[in-house]
């Protein structure tokens, strides 16, 4: 017995949804990262990045960081690293044998700087080093939404990418590293571009940005729960033709008696 074309149309339109609902779900999503002391820092946090297409809403919390720096609060790069192994550096990572590892020294493991995480303006590799627009302090919460380009958001989404934070107490470090200069910019001292905190960005269980954060407009779902609402919706739509063209057979069925 031959299927009815009205029914076999709506079960094509239910594959066809589902099918073309897998892309869209899989191109966003949130991702954490718990920031672990670096170079005997004491300085730990959590990260996170909320990914809508191109736009992240990226979340920090860090405490336990270096507190002053002339007699300022001492500003603390923070990055995105992409290309390297994925994972923070270890003491392996030391090539000099000075007792810390520099962020070139952790470029192989950790990635090269992709983003730099300002407060304000540019986000590029080349403000590396602003240390004018980045956050100070011992302690901070920043929030900020960016535009992330194709590769930043390849390496986020396949685990590839970590988050670290910079500057270390001098006080902290070995007496010859304290009267290093930074080899990212040799007006600065290395303490000041250290790493402080370092972790790895993964797929997280909680939707949007961080607990706290302030309001960014972005309003979404985890992966999860959006592949569910696609499906969910699907099923009703062929549910829906499905029934309408159960009624159409039996219309037509019945006017041929």
């Amino acid at each position: 017995m031959k299927t009815p074309l009205l029914l076999a149309a709506p079960a094509f339109a239910l594959g066809a949804l589902a099918l073309g609902a897998g892309p869209a779900v899989a191109e966003d999503g949130t991702y954490q990262a718990s920031l672990s002391p670096a170079n005997n820092s004491g300085t730990s946090g959590q990260a996170m990045i909320d990914v809508r297409g191109s736009q992240a809403t990226v979340s920090i919390n860090v405490s336990g960081a270096a507190e002053i720096w002339k007699n300022a609060p001492f500003p603390h790069g923070q990055h995105i690293h992409i290309g390297g192994q994925g994972v923070c550096p270890g003491p392996q990572a030391d090539a000099d044998g000075d007792g810390v590892v520099s962020s070139p020294e952790g470029e192989p493991y950790a990635g090269r700087i992709a983003v730099s995480l300002t407060l304000e303006g540019d986000t590029s590799p080349a403000s590396a080093v602003a240390a004018d627009r980045f956050p100070g302090g011992g302690a901070y919460t920043y929030t900020r939404t960016i535009t992330l380009d194709a590769a930043t958001l390849e390496a986020i989404r396949t685990g590839n990418a970590t988050v670290e934070v910079h500057g270390v107490d001098p006080n902290k470090l070995p007496p010859a590293v304290q009267q290093k200069a930074s080899p990212e910019d040799p007006s600065l001292p290395l303490a000041a571009t250290l790493p402080a905190a370092c972790g790895t960005l993964a797929a997280s269980q909680v939707s949007g940005p961080m607990p706290g954060a302030p309001d960014t407009g972005i309003e979404g779902v985890g992966k999860a729960d959006d592949g569910a609402t696609a499906l969910a919706v699907a099923a009703g739509i062929g549910a829906v033709a499905l029934a309408a063209g159960a009624v159409a057979v039996r219309r037509r069925t019945a006017g041929g008696k």
